[in-house]
C-alpha cells in the first residue's frame, strides 16, 4: 500500500472487505469484536447431565445471553430467567455416588437430588453460607459463614457451629472493683442486717447453679490481626484444618492517575506493589476437636527448609551471610487434602522463594510431617497443573494423584502415603494441561498436546497406569467440559482461522463430535482468512522452537518482514487453534497481503513446551527469548528471501518487552519497533510474576540489569514507535515514562510514544486499537519498503 489515509478514505463505499486491505482495513478489524461473531463461552453441564448452558450472542447484536443445549436433540435455545433462577452453581460438593449436590448460590445452601430432580433449600438467611460440602458420612453439610465452620443434620436439621474463631479473647465477666468507702459499707450492711445476709447466701447458691446449668462453651480460637482462610474439616470430624496469614507491614502500593474522568478532576487509582516487597507470612493449623487443642503444622523438619538457592553463589557477602543466618526458608500450605474416611491427609507446601513444592503426609495428632514428594527448581517451580490442590487427591484410602515436571514435562503421578512408593502414569515430550478423577475413581481424564505441540486432544487413562486413549479427533484446539455423568463431553473447538464453536459428543474414542452453534459472521467469511503454515526450527541452543508463518503471495519489491511477539512470556501462541491474539492475527494476514512475510514465534519460556523451555529465561529475560527472534530472522532470509535490512517486530505487555530489548540489544537485525504496553524496567513490575523469574532486585541486581530495556536504551539505532495507556495498572504509565526520560537524556530521536489517556493494559475502545494500530502499519510502510 503506497496512498495516504486521506486518499483511502475517499474509496468507494461498495469497496468490499475482501478485495482491498489497506489502513481502512485497520478501521474494520480493530473494531468492536463482535463483527466476527460472538463464540460460546462459560460452559456449564446442568446437574442431571441433560442439559449443556453457555453464554451466547447468536446474531452478535450485543446481548449476550444464556443458552441450552440437549443431547438429545441438539438444538440450542434460549433459556428463561425462570429456568437461570433454578439452576445451581460450580461451588458445589457431590456425595459418593453422584446422585446429590449441595452448592452455595447467593449466600444460600441448597440440595439437589438426580432420582427427584429436586432442589432443596436448606437456608434462607442474610448471612453469607459458602463452600458446602458432605461430611464424610454423607449425614451433614459442612459450610463456612465468616470463616467459621457449621454442620447442617440432614436427618434432624439441627444446626452446629464447629469453630469460635475471635479476634481477641473474649473477657470474662468483670466483678466490681468496688474502692474503700464503697467496700466499708457493704461490710457494714452485712453485719447489721440479716436480710442481706440471707440475699448474698442466696446469690451464691444460684451462680453455683448457674454454672452447673451452663451449656458447653464452644471453645475459642484467638486469631489477633491475622487473616483467616481455608478453614476445612477432616472426613471423620475431629480435626479442622485452618491458615492464618500476617500481612507485611510497610507495603507501598503504586497510584495510577486517572486524567479523564467525569469530574474533571485527576484522580488517583489505588495500585499493586512492585517486586521485591515485603511477603505476607502464614501458618496453617490443626484443631483437634476430642482434645479441644489448636497447634500448628510443624514445617521446621520439612526436608530442604534451610537449602539456598544456586544464584546467591554470584553473591558471596549475601551466601556467607544466609548461611550464618541459617533460618527456614517460609512456606505457604497450600491446600489440606483427606481421603474419604479422614484416615490420611496430605498437604502441598510452595516455599515463598518459589525454588520448592513439598508434597507431605500430615499426622493431625501431633502436627508433624513427612516427605512424599519434592519438586525442587533451581529457576521456578511451575507448569500446568503444578503445586495445585485442584489437580491433586486421593484415588483411595492410600494412593494420592499430582502432577509433576520431574521427567521434564508435566505429567501425572501417584505416591503411595504409607509406603512412599511413586508411579509416573504418563510419560513423553508433551504436557497433561489438564486433569481429572473420574466419578468412580478408576478413570483420569486429561487434556494434552501429544499430537503436536500445538493441538490440544482429550484423554482417558486408567488410575494404573497404561496407554493414553484419545477420546476428541477434530485436529486443532478442543477444550471440554465433562457431563457430570461422564457419559457427554461438551467441547469448545476452533481452528486457526475460525473462532470457537460448540460440539457435543458422546465419550467414547472415535464418535462424531456435533455442531451446536454456528457464530461466525458472514462478513468475516467474506475474507479467505489464512491458515498459518506451523513451522519449525532449531535455534542456535539445539532447541526446536515452533513458528506461525504468513507469507504473501506477492511479495513487496523490498522484501520485507515482520516479527510478531506475543505477550504474557508463558503463553502459547502457535497452535492450530483459535488465537487470544485475534486481533494481530488479522493483521498479520494484512501485512501479508501488502507484501510483507510475517513470523509469530513460540519463543523461549512459551508454554506447552515443557520446563527447560519454561524456565530458559530464569535471570536473563531478553536472552534467549530475544535469540529466538533473531533466529527466526536468519530463517525468513536464508529460506524465505527476506530482506535483512527490512525487518520489523511488534508485540504487547512481554512482547513491547521484548521489542524494545530487540531495538537497543539487536539493532542490525529490527530496523523498526512498535513496542505496545512494554516492560521498560523490571524491578517496577508485580511480585507474583517478576520474583520466579529474576528473583528480587536487592537480592539479584545483576539479574535485572541483564533483563531491563532501560538499561540498554543507548543502543537504539533504528525506528521505535512506543504505545501505552496511560491508566495502565499491569505495566504502570510510569513505566514508559521513565524509558522516556531516559532517551531525552540519551540524545535519541528516533522514537515516538503515543498515548491512550483511556485505556487500562488491555484496550477496550474501538478507536484506541484502530489508532494504535495504524501508527504501526504507518512506522512499518515508512521504514521497511524503502
Amino acid at each position: 500500500m503506497k496512498k495516504l489515509l486521506g486518499l483511502m478514505l475517499l474509496l468507494p463505499a461498495a469497496t468490499s472487505f475482501a478485495q482491498k486491505l489497506d489502513t481502512l482495513t485497520i478501521e474494520k478489524i480493530m473494531r468492536d469484536p463482535k463483527w466476527i461473531g460472538v463464540s460460546p463461552s462459560n460452559i456449564k453441564w446442568a446437574d442431571d447431565s441433560k442439559k449443556i448452558y453457555f453464554k451466547w450472542d447468536e446474531n452478535a447484536s450485543g446481548n449476550t445471553a444464556l443458552y441450552s443445549v440437549a443431547p438429545a436433540d441438539n438444538r440450542a435455545q434460549k433459556v428463561s430467567i425462570t429456568e437461570q433462577r433454578a439452576l445451581s452453581t460450580d461451588n458445589g460438593d457431590w456425595n459418593k455416588k453422584h446422585s446429590q449436590k449441595i452448592f452455595s448460590k447467593n449466600g444460600d445452601l441448597f440440595l439437589f437430588d438426580i432420582k427427584t430432580n429436586k432442589t432443596t433449600r436448606l437456608t434462607n438467611t442474610v448471612a453469607q453460607e459458602t463452600a458446602p460440602a458432605f461430611s464424610g458420612d454423607e449425614t451433614k453439610i459442612i459450610y463456612r459463614e465468616d470463616n467459621n465452620l457449621f454442620a447442617i443434620s440432614l436427618k434432624t436439621g439441627q444446626l452446629i457451629q464447629l469453630t469460635n474463631f475471635v479476634r481477641t479473647a473474649t473477657d470474662k465477666k468483670s466483678k466490681d472493683n468496688p474502692n474503700e468507702q464503697e467496700q466499708w459499707l457493704k461490710k457494714q450492711q452485712l453485719e447489721l442486717f440479716d436480710i442481706i445476709k440471707e440475699q448474698a447466701k442466696e446469690e451464691k447458691k444460684d451462680s453455683i447453679q448457674t454454672e452447673l446449668l451452663k451449656p458447653e462453651k464452644l471453645k475459642e480460637i484467638v486469631t489477633g490481626d491475622k487473616r483467616i482462610s481455608g478453614v476445612k474439616n477432616s472426613p471423620d470430624g475431629r480435626f479442622i484444618t485452618y491458615r492464618l496469614t500476617k500481612r507485611a507491614d510497610g507495603v507501598q502500593n503504586a497510584i495510577v492517575p486517572n486524567y479523564v474522568t467525569a469530574s474533571g478532576f485527576t484522580e488517583d487509582i489505588p495500585n499493586r506493589s512492585k517486586v521485591g516487597r515485603a511477603s505476607s507470612a502464614s501458618e496453617t493449623f490443626v484443631y483437634d476437636k476430642r482434645r479441644e487443642a489448636y497447634y500448628p503444622i510443624i514445617t521446621s523438619d520439612i526436608p530442604g527448609i534451610k537449602d539456598l538457592p544456586d544464584y546467591l553463589k554470584d553473591y558471596p557477602d549475601e551466601l556467607k551471610e544466609r548461611q550464618k543466618q541459617n533460618a527456614d526458608r517460609p512456606v505457604t500450605i497450600d491446600g489440606v487434602l483427606w481421603n474419604e474416611s479422614g484416615s490420611n491427609a496430605v498437604v502441598i507446601i510452595s516455599s515463598q522463594d518459589n525454588k520448592d513444592c513439598w508434597i507431605m503426609r500430615l499426622d493431625p495428632v501431633s502436627g508433624k510431617l513427612s516427605i512424599l514428594d519434592r519438586q525442587r527448581d533451581e529457576a521456578w517451580v511451575g507448569g500446568p497443573g503444578i503445586d495445585n490442590p485442584g489437580n491433586a487427591g486421593f484415588i483411595d484410602a492410600t494412593h494420592f494423584y499430582y502432577q509433576s515436571e520431574a521427567s521434564g514435562y508435566s505429567h501425572i503421578y501417584v505416591v503411595d502415603v504409607e509406603s512412599g512408593a511413586k508411579k509416573q502414569l504418563t510419560s513423553g515430550k508433551w504436557e497433561v494441561q489438564t486433569l481429572q478423577l473420574s466419578n468412580d475413581k478408576k478413570t483420569f481424564y486429561f487434556t494434552a498436546n501429544i499430537d503436536h505441540p500445538g493441538i490440544t486432544h482429550f484423554y482417558s487413562i486408567p488410575v494404573t497406569g497404561g496407554t493414553p486413549v484419545k477420546i476428541t479427533g477434530m485436529k486443532g484446539g478442543n477444550e471440554v467440559t465433562l457431563s457430570p455423568d461422564e457419559k457427554w463431553l461438551a467441547i469448545r473447538y476452533s481452528y486457526s482461522n475460525r473462532p470457537w464453536e460448540l460440539y457435543i459428543q458422546a465419550n467414547k474414542p472415535g464418535a462424531k463430535a456435533v455442531k451446536i452453534t454456528n457464530s461466525v459472521s458472514a462478513e468475516y467469511l467474506s475474507y479467505p482468512w489464512r491458515d498459518p503454515e506451523i513451522i519449525s526450527f532449531k535455534n542456535r541452543y539445539g532447541a526446536d522452537v515452533y513458528a506461525r508463518l504468513y507469507q504473501p503471495k506477492k511479495a513487496d519489491p523490498a522484501k520485507p518482514a515482520v516479527v510478531f511477539v506475543h505477550g504474557a512470556g508463558y503463553l502459547q501462541n502457535v497452535t492450530y487453534s483459535w488465537s487470544y491474539y485475534f486481533r494481530e492475527y488479522m493483521f498479520n494476514n494484512m501485512l501479508a497481503d501488502n507484501g510483507y512475510t510475517v513470523l509469530d514465534i513460540d519463543y523461549t519460556a512459551s508454554a506447552g513446551y515443557g520446563r527447560d523451555f519454561r524456565t530458559g529465561i530464569y535471570r536473563h529475560m531478553g536472552g534467549r527469548d530475544l535469540t529466538d527472534q533473531v533466529d527466526g530472522v536468519k530463517l525468513l532470509v536464508d529460506k524465505y528471501g527476506v530482506n535483512p535490512k527490512h525487518v520489523g517486530l511488534y508485540g504487547g505487555s512481554y512482547g513491547g518487552f521484548i521489542t524494545l530489548m530487540a531495538m537497543f540489544t539487536e539493532p542490525d537485525v529490527f530496523s523498526a519497533g512498535g513496542a505496545i504496553r512494554s516492560v521498560t524496567d523490571w524491578a517496577h513490575y508485580n511480585h507474583e510474576y517478576t520474583s520466579n523469574i529474576l528473583n528480587e532486585p536487592f537480592t539479584d541486581e545483576q539479574a535485572y540489569r541483564k533483563s531491563s530495556p532501560i538499561y540498554f536504551a543507548n543502543g537504539l539505532k533504528g525506528n521505535l514507535l512506543m504505545l501505552h495507556g496511560m491508566i495502565d495498572q499491569n505495566v504502570n504509565y510510569q513505566d514508559i515514562i521513565r524509558l522516556t526520560q531516559k532517551l531525552i537524556e540519551l540524545h535519541k530521536e528516533n522514537w515516538e510514544l503515543a498515548s491512550y489517556p483511556v485505556e487500562d493494559h488491555g484496550f477496550e475502545q474501538p478507536s484506541s486499537w484502530a489508532d494504535e494500530y495504524k501508527r504501526i502499519y504507518k512506522l512499518f510502510e515508512g521504514t521497511l519498503k524503502k
